[in-house]
């Protein structure tokens, strides 16, 4: 599991979630019913014409310190959002590493220094980057202190929570990739793109409930999302509720009972792509004790969205948001 802010939340429930059965066999993963079936390709849109660094610039990192960078030409971003971000930003070509969770087109190449999704700070610092990216979630903390005190500048980009914080995070990188002007007009395209979305969101009187599930067969994880998981603001920015904070789950995520999903009763269920296809698609899904019982479950209406986009909360966001509300109302819009 990915050292970001959903695999740190995930952390301590991870034991409990050991007990849960469901594993299925079955069937490709199925959207909601009316939902656009084709996939877009897993790339990035760099912005047209963009900016060289101007550099050096001092920058306050989220660890408390400032951070002079004096060079943006070997860059390594600690998780797939800041390389999402890098690229997006026209610096693409610098970034000389990737860390597991870049799964788009244009890092598929790059040689990854994660190990079981921790940072390698030997495969790091093999690289002679000349400025690494982290979230405040990246660890372990041993290897990015020992990346530090090799005197390379890193800088700590505070962890994504919601859809609040997109504009921060462009601002953030592009700020100590000393491309500020580029960070204004991808902030502004972004901005724009997330609000047409937005305006496509059908009028109801009755908002969709929707489950985060987050599951993954192979290792018998099978978690509810809470207020905290990361998924509640894209749902309610989709027009949607979400069942599992709405029904009392305050915290990010809980092992999935019976119970809780009953509390919950979702009318859709949300999960990650490559986890539904690791219960088995649709089928292995509803055989997770009480999926079945629940309307979504009884109905298999179910919303899948890529691992590497669903919570980056960056230049992909809107791309995410339309995945959503096509998959909620494209019978009904």
């Amino acid at each position: 599991m990915r050292r970001t802010r959903l695999a740190g939340a995930l952390t301590a429930v991870i034991a409990l979630a050991l007990a849960a059965t469901g594993c299925g066999g079955g069937d490709a993963p199925k959207a909601a019913p009316g939902a656009a079936a084709e996939a877009a390709p897993d790339r990035v849109e760099p912005l047209s014409s963009p900016a060289s660094p101007r550099l050096p610039v001092t920058v306050p990192s989220a660890d408390g310190r400032q951070v002079t960078v004096a060079s943006a030409e070997r860059i390594v971003p600690l998780s797939g959002s800041l390389s999402e971000l890098v690229f997006t930003l026209g610096l693409g070509d610098r970034v000389v590493a990737r860390d597991v969770t870049a799964t788009f087109e244009q890092a598929a190449d790059l040689p990854v220094v994660t190990r079981a999704h921790d940072v390698s700070a030997e495969s790091v610092l093999s690289l002679r980057p000349t400025l690494v990216l982290a979230e405040s979630t990246t660890g372990p903390a041993e290897a990015v202190a020992q990346i530090r005190d090799a005197g390379v500048p890193l800088v700590v980009v505070p962890a994504a929570k919601d859809l609040g914080d997109v504009d921060d995070r462009i601002d953030d990188v592009a700020a100590a990739l000393g491309v500020p002007a580029s960070g204004a007009r991808l902030r502004e395209r972004t901005g724009e793109r997330i609000a047409a979305v937005r305006e496509k969101i059908p009028a109801r009187t009755e908002k969709p409930r929707v489950a985060f599930l987050y599951v993954r067969g192979s290792a018998a994880v099978y978690l509810l999302g809470g207020a905290e998981s990361g998924a509640s603001s894209l749902l309610e920015a989709a027009g949607a509720v979400d069942a599992g904070k709405e029904s009392g789950l305050t915290k990010d995520f809980t092992p999935i009972t019976s119970e809780a999903l009953a509390q919950a009763a979702p009318d859709a269920i949300l999960v990650m792509t490559k986890g539904l296809r690791s219960v088995g698609g649709v089928d292995g899904l509803v055989k997770i004790p009480g999926v079945a019982e629940t309307p979504a479950g009884a109905d298999r209406r179910v919303v899948s969205v890529d691992d590497g986009v669903l919570l980056n909360y960056g230049p992909r966001t809107d791309r995410v948001l339309a995945s959503l509300v096509d998959q909620l109302y494209g019978g009904t819009r």
